[in-house]
């Protein structure tokens, strides 16, 4: 087989212990799924189902422990918001995957960054048109090294937290995701056939907020470490 031009290298992450990388599929994302997050956008988190949005698998930016990446502000935007994430990579496909199973088709976990541009974002909702501008944009998902499942279990509960030039904006608990992971992976799966590669951001808490140049960013969870992204 020819190609007009030559394709793209696939997207990888590096797996924790490992020389192996995991290549990314696509990239699912979770709307509004914890409650406090919910109602600081102006939401009711008791009244509104999982919902789902994607970024293409290139705007996966891989962060290695003990680095700092520097994240070029993106254009267009005066509101750049960061948005801590417990990440989600399957390791087995599937569709209309039940609740009960759907542990069963993870790989691994890994700490997230979702960066939006927030007024973007919020001008495409106003006029009921996709957030692709607002989300999909170019390095727009920072994510650290993979944890395998074997090595640091399911997240039923663990720590959350970022912090802007050392002062703590985000604290939380995935105990406090509206939908769990297992809930989240079953509902996706009626709408998506999953495979092998998916990776699936599980949605940010509460204190969501701007930077700017110059700012450096601390993310982290409970067992999956810490990632640092600098804006420059």
């Amino acid at each position: 087989m020819s190609f007009v031009f030559p394709p793209e290298a696939p997207v990888a992450l590096p797996v924790v212990g490992s020389d192996a990388q995991f290549a990314v599929r696509r990239v699912y994302c979770v709307g509004r799924n914890y409650a406090a997050h919910a109602r600081e956008m102006g939401f009711d988190p008791d009244r509104e189902p999982p919902f789902f949005f994607c970024k293409p698998a290139d705007a996966i930016v891989p962060v290695a422990y003990g680095e700092t990446l520097a994240l070029e502000y993106p254009s267009q935007t005066g509101n750049y918001h960061y948005e801590a994430e417990l990440v989600v990579v399957i390791g087995k496909g599937g569709s209309d995957i039940g609740v009960d199973r759907a542990l069963d088709h993870v790989w691994g976990y890994a700490v997230g960054l979702d960066m939006t541009r927030r007024d973007l974002q919020m001008k495409m909702r106003e006029m009921g048109r996709p957030w692709e501008i607002g989300k999909a944009f170019d390095r727009s998902a920072p994510v650290g090294p993979i944890h395998p499942v074997e090595d640091v279990g399911h997240f039923a509960a663990g720590g959350i937290w970022l912090d802007v030039n050392g002062v703590t904006k985000q604290k939380s608990d995935v105990s406090h995701l509206i939908w769990s992971v297992a809930e989240t992976i079953a509902d996706l799966s009626k709408f998506f056939h999953l495979q092998p590669g998916d990776v699936i951001f599980t949605g940010t808490p509460e204190g969501v907020g701007a930077v700017n140049k110059g700012d450096t960013m601390t993310v982290g969870v409970d067992r999956l470490g810490e990632l640092t992204v600098a804006v420059v």
